[in-house]
């Protein structure tokens, strides 16, 4: 087939896109219809046989791959978060890892027969649990926040832990298959990991400094980004094969703790480049499954599926689990939903390869077996984790809180308020400086692009039930509003007025591209933000008999929203406005005592009719 090779190729990224595509229009991991696709083009037509037509170069190319995926999740992880989380995600990451390790490579050594070195590699590469599969289930399930953010953490740390526990459990395979003296192959593995810590962080830190003072022009620095992931890859593999692996994750967590000014912008880029890397390399693996080796996948492998499924996760999650401050009910969940991702998939290509050239006779077994693991994980937990987590009463009800994106000094003392009475309210904004006084008084907040796939993975959504879109630009608010609106609702999606004198005002854009007009029309955010800085501030009125609600507030007070005794938040708009029961909790945008009223909103004129 060399001489359609770029055809077979064309046709892999191809299928992966659309296969990207129709998970996404159906709201279900993408990885499925990614082995569907393979499977297409490699065993069942022979159009692709990626070892047999790239040679040598389709090994290079997938750790140059898989180098790149894990730089990406290491940028992803923030160390302060990793400190703020609860005791049950360290429990989850440090004893839940380490027993699933132990557990999967007892149940390879003993099920399968296989070398206790291929056994552990194994074990080890099936701890991975990563946000790209964990994600869109998180959506779908719609948990409590609790449980949810359990999940959530647990698959983006363990995506770059279990890729180093892989490679430590690689590099033990090719010693002991050198019949080399425990006590060298402890050195070897330790200087492995230092070398590759230290020239993966070294550059990263390097990296990161240019960036700052300004010596790497703005044209440069995402491919010179993706240049040095690469260089780093191939000097620490010079010393240990696959070492490069764990330099790059190391390189992408200092990069990503180091707060550069232009992260979005490389996390952007990063994002691209990884979406395409993840269709193609599986795609591609999936593809180069020998037919002769899945036949090999007998009982035994059916066996091993089973104790994974039914006996490692769960025994794993109950006794990292024992005795913390997560429920049984959390902890039968957790025990229960694992699904394994493109991580596993590719660690599995690309070590398996190696120790088969090594010597080790079942090491192709590595990938068909992670494959078959990763199709049955998915597709399972697919359809039993939101009727599982109803069983046992761990879905959300109906979602009140807020998400506010855009942080500025009002939408902060905004959140601020929120979250002291209770609310769930989450701030999100791209720059990690503007949320810092938000940070500093305990409200939730997201760092990050929320327009991104990333951002769309990472976010925690669970709880939220609204959405204002407040920063100053009127277009990206209508453009936030209307990729929410899908999964929100229409009529749960607000944004500011853009106001008068704006390049694109509010009545330009149709309302299917745009969110409901919070507050009143001269709510800009202009308006909102000089309010602010002379005195205006948010307070709290309980209705203590129904009314029509912007008259409760005082005379030149913004009405914003309010707060049902059910919870539920309700927002004012130009359109329409709640009507206010007993019990219900108005939030006013007051301006001060001493301050003169400017052009007072006039609530006299002609109002909307009260909504429920």
């Amino acid at each position: 087939m060399s001489h359609s090779l770029d055809v077979a190729i064309t046709l892999a990224v191809v299928l992966g896109i659309l296969a990207q595509w129709v998970a996404w229009r159906m709201g279900f991991p993408a990885i499925v219809l990614l082995a569907v696709s393979g499977i297409i083009l490699g065993p069942t037509f022979g159009v692709l046989n990626p070892s047999h037509d790239l040679g040598a170069v389709f090994h290079t190319l997938v750790g140059l791959g898989v180098a790149v995926i894990l730089f990406e999740g290491g940028f992803s992880l923030r160390t302060s978060e990793i400190r703020g989380m609860a005791r049950g995600v360290v429990r989850l990451i440090s004893l839940g890892v380490l027993l699933s390790w132990i557990f999967g490579t007892l149940a390879a050594r003993f099920i399968l027969d296989m070398a206790w070195p291929l056994a552990i590699t194994l074990g080890a590469i099936l701890v991975v649990t990563g946000p790209t599969v964990v994600g869109p289930l998180l959506r779908q399930a719609k948990l409590q926040p609790r449980p949810a953010s359990l999940f959530k953490w647990e698959g983006i740390i363990n995506d770059p832990l279990g890729a180093l526990l892989a490679i430590l459990s690689f590099e033990y395979a090719l010693s002991a298959g050198a019949q080399a003296p425990v006590w060298d192959l402890s050195l070897r593995l330790l200087g492995a990991l230092a070398f590759a810590v230290a020239i993966g962080g070294g550059t990263g830190w390097v990296l990161g400094r240019l960036f700052r003072t300004g010596w790497v022009p703005e044209f440069l620095k995402a491919p010179g980004l993706l240049a040095f992931v690469m260089l780093v890859y191939v000097l620490a593999n010079a010393m240990l094969q696959e070492a490069g692996l764990l330099a790059a994750t190391a390189m992408g967590m200092v990069m990503g703790n180091m707060r550069l000014a232009d992260a979005l912008d490389l996390r952007r880029f990063k994002e691209n480049i990884v979406v395409f890397l993840i269709t193609l390399l599986f795609v591609m693996l999936t593809a180069d499954i020998d037919p002769e080796t899945l036949a090999r996948l007998d009982w035994t492998s059916v066996a091993f599926l089973a104790a994974i499924l039914f006996a490692v996760r769960p025994l794993a999650i109950m006794l990292a689990t024992l005795g913390s401050n997560i429920r049984f009910r959390e902890r039968l969940l957790l025990g229960w939903v694992a699904p394994r991702g493109v991580v596993a998939a590719a660690m599995a290509g690309i070590l398996g390869q190696n120790l088969e050239k090594a010597g080790y006779a079942d090491a192709n077994l590595l990938f068909p077996l992670t494959f078959v693991i990763i199709l049955a994980t998915v597709v399972l937990h697919g359809f039993t984790f939101r009727p599982l987590a109803q069983r046992l009463r761990l879905t959300a009800g109906t979602p009140h809180g807020l998400l506010i994106v855009g942080a500025s000094p009002w939408t902060i003392q905004l959140a601020q308020r929120l979250h002291e009475d209770g609310v769930r309210v989450l701030l999100a904004d791209s720059s990690a400086y503007r949320l810092g006084p938000a940070e500093a008084v305990g409200v939730p907040t997201y760092t990050g692009e929320i327009l991104s796939d990333l951002g769309r993975q990472q976010l925690d959504l669970a709880g939220i039930g609204n959405l204002l879109a407040a920063t100053e630009n009127a277009s990206y608010n209508a453009l936030v509003c209307t990729r929410f609106a899908h999964e929100l609702g229409r009529d749960r999606v607000f944004q500011l007025p853009a106001g008068k004198g704006m390049d694109e005002p509010s009545p330009e854009f149709s309302p299917e591209v745009r969110g409901q007009t919070a507050f009143s029309e001269d709510a800009t955010f202009d308006e909102m933000s000089r309010r602010y800085y002379i005195g205006w501030h948010f307070d709290e009125l309980v209705i203590k008999t129904g009314k029509a609600g912007a008259r409760a507030c005082p005379e030149d007070a913004e009405p914003t929203l309010v707060l049902r005794r059910n919870g539920d938040v309700l927002l004012f708009t130009t359109e329409q406005y709640p009507y206010l029961r007993a019990g219900d909790r108005l939030l006013c945008y007051i301006p001060p005592p001493e301050q003169e009223p400017g052009e007072p909103a006039d609530h006299s004129a002609e109002e909307p009719a009260p909504t429920g």
